[in-house]
């Protein structure tokens, strides 16, 4: 339960899942025997990659995939390159999406894949060398029927473009369908980069409606200006919401009457940063997360709420961009408070959603144009979003572990039904 958590333990990603999970499965009842198979992920793969540096040095860097799930169909997770990636994070990241598949009931498990180094160091032939590599490590494990990655953190379509290729050398033939998140030429799907800021978006609208406040009012703090609280701004932006504050790796600005998101875009676009935009001012990053507004939109790392700060909060709505902003010690803080949390589970599921929808099309080799796509996953964020409100209401229990009780339902629906192979 979420309570025996010290605060030392607090901020480890796989504890954190791992709580959330214990509590949902005693609220289902979860026989223990299938409690012991959702806790732990299927497979756990450290890769070890040699690649030449452009300096003609040789330096190997590690890199994990954990395939949390497969019981629903094939595992599904981006791959992320950054210098502080753990297993214990990626274990977390993986179970996340298995839950998050499962909350908005697409047939996907959970996978995650990541790298240690520091993209911000290395050049554009240093990467494709460390991503060919890995994937090369991690071939019998990929596939679309398998395992199908994603873009991630420090990891984009091109990225993405390179794993489809090497993937495809070796198999001798084009699989665009083992990963998501490609280019639109390689087989990409309309509407995936705007996907996950698109969700945000639809489900803080929703949230609004369900509390009787209108969207057209509502300001809104945004954390992280990146993929998806920067497309999350702009579409939110677009309907009426009032963008009062983004915060950044280095720096946060403010403007009590709202932000232009356009404007605000073309600026970073031309000086690299949101800091000295001439139509807000600047404040300071903590003091801009913990400002009086309706909806509070962390879209950046883990643990940026947690039992230290989460009494700070005034926000009446907190939807989880990122995945897991929130420490389990800071939900008890935030339900006394009343705020209403959309999970990450649910919050950001756009972003896996259309990945589900490319991979779909992909698969036909037929493509849909993106007022289809949008439609779609318009239909399919408002209706998961109602379900977890009314699960929530009807079990007694706050959105987040609704979440987790109806995915961890269906994961373990499945397990029944297909029994365990011996």
């Amino acid at each position: 339960m979420p309570a025996k958590l010290t605060l030392e333990q607090e901020l480890n990603p796989w504890l954190a899942a791992e709580a959330r999970f214990d509590e949902a499965a005693a609220r289902l009842g979860l026989d223990n025997g299938l409690c012991k198979i959702l806790r732990l992920p299927s497979k756990e793969i450290t890769v070890h990659i040699p690649v030449q540096l452009d300096d003609g040095r040789l330096e190997v860097f590690t890199g994990y995939r954990v395939q949390h799930s497969i019981a629903r169909g094939p595992a599904k997770g981006g791959i992320r390159f950054a210098p502080d990636v753990t297993l214990d994070e990626v274990r977390a990241l993986a179970a996340w999406m298995t839950w998050k598949c499962a909350v908005v009931n697409i047939p996907f498990g959970g996978g995650k894949g990541g790298v240690i180094c520091d993209p911000s160091l290395l050049s554009e032939g240093e990467l494709e060398r460390i991503t060919r590599r890995y994937t090369a490590e991690l071939i019998d494990f990929l596939g679309p029927e398998r395992d199908v990655p994603a873009p991630d953190m420090n990891t984009n379509e091109q990225t993405m473009a390179w794993v489809m290729d090497t993937y495809s050398m070796h198999l001798r033939h084009t699989v665009t369908a083992v990963v998501t998140g490609k280019p639109l030429d390689l087989g990409g799907s309309r509407g995936r980069t705007e996907a996950t800021g698109r969700g945000c978006m639809i489900v803080s609208r929703e949230a609004l409606q369900h509390l009787g406040l209108d969207p057209s009012s509502a300001r809104v703090v945004i954390q992280g200006f990146g993929n998806v609280g920067g497309m999350a701004a702009r579409l939110m932006h677009e309907r009426g919401f009032k963008i009062i504050a983004v915060i950044e790796v280095d720096g946060a600005i403010y403007n009590p009457k709202g932000i232009d998101i356009p404007k605000l875009m073309e600026h970073r676009r031309q000086t690299g940063s949101i800091t000295e935009f001439p139509e807000a001012e600047p404040i300071g990053r903590d003091e801009a997360m913990f400002l009086e507004c309706e909806v509070l939109l962390p879209a950046a790392k883990e643990n940026v709420i947690t039992s230290q700060n989460a009494s700070r909060i005034r926000a009446k709505i907190l939807c989880e961009g990122a995945n897991g902003p929130t420490t389990p010690l800071a939900d008890g803080i935030l339900a006394e408070k009343g705020v209403f949390v959309i999970p990450d589970i649910l919050a950001n599921a756009g972003g896996v959603t259309v990945s589900y929808f490319e991979w779909v099309q992909d698969r036909q080799g037929f493509f849909w144009n993106e007022e289809l796509v949008n439609t779609r996953l318009e239909e399919l964020m408002v209706s998961n979003f109602h379900q977890v409100v009314s699960y929530a209401d009807k079990h007694s229990v706050n959105n987040r572990i609704a979440a987790y009780m109806l995915a961890i339902d269906r994961v373990a629906f499945a397990i029944k039904l297909r029994g365990i192979y011996a």
